[in-house]
């Protein structure tokens, strides 16, 4: 199992990156991207700090940190120079904080952030089919959530990525140890949302890549 997005306590997550790491190590992971909540004020404290720490951990652990960001609720007009900004400070993995329907996030934020080149966009909510037609195009992986809210829209994801030929991820967004699933959990939550067990073999090729 590999999970690519998840919070420490650089943002709102309740871990300091070594203990998150450590229970996604005990849950089996191979591979985690720590990717906290991050806008222009605080990137450029964040990104290098999981820089470092994934170094330190990459070079004594079993398990790939992948040191990332997810952009959220920035205005989508803004979202393209934030993402370079990102890149430019070191971040491995961008994701931006998609359209989920539990919360206001500004419209226009899904295609800012595919026409941007991210590498994920996570629980974008009621994305639109010319949405996932560009994120196919541009490489952009579509978020099925396990997250409680976000995943309300699993099963509309999951049919247009289905439908577009769209990438997939099964992800998190852990902000908690509790959050944190296994490899059988994240199984029954691709099943779910009405992929079968190649589509969940797919999305972890997709997240192989990272690590």
């Amino acid at each position: 199992m590999i999970d690519l997005h998840t919070h420490s306590i650089f943002s709102d997550g309740s871990l300091i990156p070594a203990e998150l790491v450590r229970r996604a190590l005990f849950l089996g992971l191979k591979g985690i991207g720590i990717t906290d909540h991050g806008d222009t004020s605080n990137i450029d404290f964040i990104i290098p700090r999981l820089v470092a720490v994934a170094k330190d951990l990459n070079r004594v652990l079993n398990i790939r940190v992948v040191p990332g960001i997810e952009i959220t609720h920035v205005p989508p007009v803004l979202i393209a120079e934030t993402v370079q900004k990102a890149r430019s400070l070191g971040a491995q993995l961008v994701v931006v904080h998609g359209e989920s329907i539990v919360e206001p996030v500004a419209p226009g934020t899904n295609l800012a952030g595919i026409e941007a080149g991210i590498d994920i966009l996570a629980h974008p909510g009621l994305i639109t089919e010319k949405e996932v037609i560009k994120a196919k195009e541009n490489h952009v992986l579509l978020e099925i959530s396990a997250r409680k809210g976000h995943s309300l829209s699993n099963g509309h994801v999951a049919g247009l990525s289905r439908k577009y030929g769209a990438g997939m991820v099964i992800n998190t967004d852990a902000h908690d140890p509790g959050d944190l699933i296994d490899l059988t959990t994240a199984k029954r939550i691709v099943l779910g949302a009405g992929l079968t067990e190649k589509d969940f073999k797919a999305m972890q090729k997709n997240a192989s890549r990272f690590i």
